[in-house]
């Protein structure tokens, strides 16, 4: 009987042991794989802190501009929102032909009758090849362009054309 109480006790550790070596196993990390865990416990922390840190910025933005939904004052204007354009880029560069009392006509040669050939295959829906030089297709398309706007239509690119170019390109949002 003592046998018996000795050889199931053994079986009892025995598998005990067994099951706590499988454990350890199963459950065992490499020292790369605990790094890692770490990180993640780390940054899910740093990301929550965040979240609330946002939410709170958030609150105290809508309580500063709180006062700005109230209707104005009689007499007192607002502000206009700043209008975004499509082709803002090459309004820009037609503004500067403006600024700097350009005048093109045929023959010119360079970037700024690149901006105008960019601006005719807007305006024409085409997509002919921008060459920076001013020849007679270019002088065509321009003769046609004023007179569709009822301006001087002789072909050369004035400040009165580029003006009407951008009000033309600010149409088309």
């Amino acid at each position: 009987m003592e046998k018996l109480k000795f050889g199931l006790f053994s079986v009892i550790v025995l598998a005990l042991m067994v099951f706590l070596g499988y454990w350890s196993f199963g459950t065992l990390q490499s020292g790369t794989e605990y790094a890692a865990d770490k990180e993640i416990k780390k940054l899910k922390k740093e990301n929550e802190d965040l979240k609330t840190e946002l939410e709170k910025l958030a609150n105290e933005r809508s309580i500063v501009l709180q006062p700005e939904l109230e209707e104005p004052v009689l007499g007192e204007k607002k502000d206009p929102e700043p209008a975004v354009y499509k082709h803002r880029e090459l309004i820009n560069e037609l503004q500067k032909l403006v600024d700097g009392n350009i005048t093109l006509k045929q023959k010119s040669r360079g970037s700024r009758v690149g901006t105008m050939q960019k601006f005719l295959n807007i305006y024409n829906n085409t997509s002919n090849r921008v060459d920076n030089d001013y020849g007679a297709n270019t002088v065509k398309a321009v003769t046609v362009f004023q007179k569709n706007f009822e301006l001087n239509a002789n072909g050369e690119a004035d400040i009165e054309t580029f003006n009407k170019m951008i009000d033309w390109l600010k149409e088309q949002r």
